[in-house]
């Protein structure tokens, strides 16, 4: 049986999205055009699936490290800082990602059904969560011709 640490990281994630796109519990919020990923960035994100790619995103990461807080997600997500703006010439500092669109998007994966709250130590993964990711990773390991890849199929 494929699980999701079977298939790349990358080719589940967008395969999960394709499908948390058509799920009505995941939807982007109306405030999301307005807001930057994190306080290490100056622009909003460009792409037209961002909110479903980081929900699944964040479905993969929670079911890999759960259980797992905001806060550490925030600091997985995050990235480089440079001083006030993109031109000034300082060293470069760690920043946070956006606590508020990682909240969000985990509230809407608990309303889904994937993600469930474990009181005082973060978000776990649910069943349904778990059979999502893997369904997904049968479908992206039969689509994938890869020779390395092919032992799991």
């Amino acid at each position: 049986m494929t699980t999701l640490y079977d298939v790349p990281a990358e080719d589940l994630i967008e395969a999960v999205a394709e499908q948390l796109a058509e799920d009505s519990a995941i939807e982007a919020p109306e405030w999301l055009t307005f807001t930057t990923t994190g306080t290490g960035r100056e622009l909003a994100p460009e792409q037209e699936d961002f909110w479903e790619t980081r929900a699944a995103s964040l479905l993969r990461k929670v079911a890999v490290d759960s259980p797992v807080g905001v806060g550490t997600l925030a600091t997985a997500y995050g990235g480089t800082k440079q001083g006030t703006n993109r031109y000034q010439v300082r060293p470069k500092h760690q920043a946070d990602g956006s606590r508020n669109i990682i909240r969000t998007a985990l509230q809407q994966l608990e309303d889904a059904g994937y993600v469930s709250t474990a009181e005082g130590e973060g978000r776990r993964i649910t069943a349904d969560g778990q059979a999502l990711l893997d369904e997904t990773a049968e479908e992206v390991i039969e689509d994938l011709d890869r020779p390395e890849l092919e032992r799991y199929a």
